[in-house]
């Protein structure tokens, strides 16, 4: 394969291998996730552990220093976007009582929740299986997003390739 620079052809992004968190101390920011989301720990590092989100994961790195985040956030796809609100509140943490569902951890880190059912966010179905989440099915709306662009299951767009 040639470098892209040499063509002229650019790269295709195709996603998000994972998002690394900065956290004040790695053992609280396990306990703190750990009463939000029911999750796998992947492996850990020196300073670091991973969350395992099937075929991506959220790296935690202790150490934040900075402010608290504002605008700047990631949105975790989650498939019970009300037990997540649940959780946060009873943990202490404020949110709005209905609707979008966005929180601050204790280190700052800015985090928007959102189902699965609802987006066009889409995993395969193998991934899906292996996670215990096989059984997760979309909304119209997201599926007709999905058509529009033709990436839903069936699609002469989807099928040819």
């Amino acid at each position: 394969m040639g470098h892209t620079a040499d063509t002229g052809r650019k790269a295709r992004a195709l996603g998000i291998n994972h998002v690394a968190l900065e956290v004040g101390n790695l053992e609280d920011a396990l306990a703190f996730y750990g009463r939000i989301f029911e999750f796998r720990l992947r492996g850990r590092a020196a300073r670091m552990a991973f969350i395992d989100l099937g075929d991506q994961f959220i790296a935690l790195a202790e150490g934040r220093s900075q402010q608290p985040d504002g605008e700047r956030h990631f949105v975790l796809v989650v498939d019970d976007k009300e037990a997540v609100r649940s959780a946060l509140v009873a943990a202490g943490v404020k949110v709005r009582r209905s609707g979008g569902l966005d929180f601050i951890d204790p280190w700052g880190n800015h985090v928007q929740v959102v189902q699965y059912s609802e987006i066009q966010f889409t995993k395969a179905a193998e991934i899906l299986a292996g996670m215990g989440a096989g059984h997760l099915q979309k909304s119209a709306a997201a599926l007709e997003e999905l058509r529009q662009k033709g990436l839903a299951p069936g699609n002469a767009a989807t099928s040819s390739r």
